[in-house]
């Protein structure tokens, strides 16, 4: 309707406004109003009832985050882990600890994940960002530390 002339505006949330304007023919000419009308949460879901797939879905997506927060990136993985004096990086990295082995999995998932993708900030750049056809701003998919609602719980 909206693209038949047939109605001035539509809404849903940003990041599906965003893809949908990246599919127009004209796109440059359609804007997506900065004022937040409400908010929905969206993240990574399992189906119900795999627990353990559900853990580690839920703990790669932390430690995406936790990595943005920590300055760990795709670029620097393997200068921090050999000189991170952090004991939670440490325990991220797998190099201290064992976190994985409650979910099945070895002491460097984590460390794998983000040398294999970026961080929450990398990925999301590379992806759905301002960068890309999408477009997208961080805006409150970013850190909390940075006016955004993202945070993962301490790594212990």
């Amino acid at each position: 309707q909206y693209l038949a002339g047939a109605c001035d505006s539509f809404t849903t949330d940003a990041s599906g406004l965003a893809a949908v304007r990246a599919t127009m023919p004209d796109a440059e000419n359609h804007i997506i109003l900065p004022e937040i009308i409400s908010k929905e949460p969206l993240g990574p879901v399992v189906r119900h009832g795999d627990n353990n797939w559900g853990d580690v879905v839920r703990w790669s997506y932390y430690a995406l985050v936790a990595a943005e927060e920590k300055g760990i990136t795709q670029a620097n993985i393997e200068e921090v882990a050999a000189s991170t004096q952090d004991p939670e990086v440490k325990r991220i990295l797998g190099l201290e600890g064992d976190l994985g082995a409650m979910m099945g999995l070895d002491k460097e998932w984590a460390k794998r994940a983000i040398a294999a993708s970026g961080n929450y900030g990398e990925i999301f750049a590379a992806t759905i960002g301002e960068g890309t056809s999408i477009g997208l701003a961080r805006g409150l998919n970013a850190l909390y530390t940075q006016g955004g609602l993202q945070y993962a719980p301490p790594f212990r």
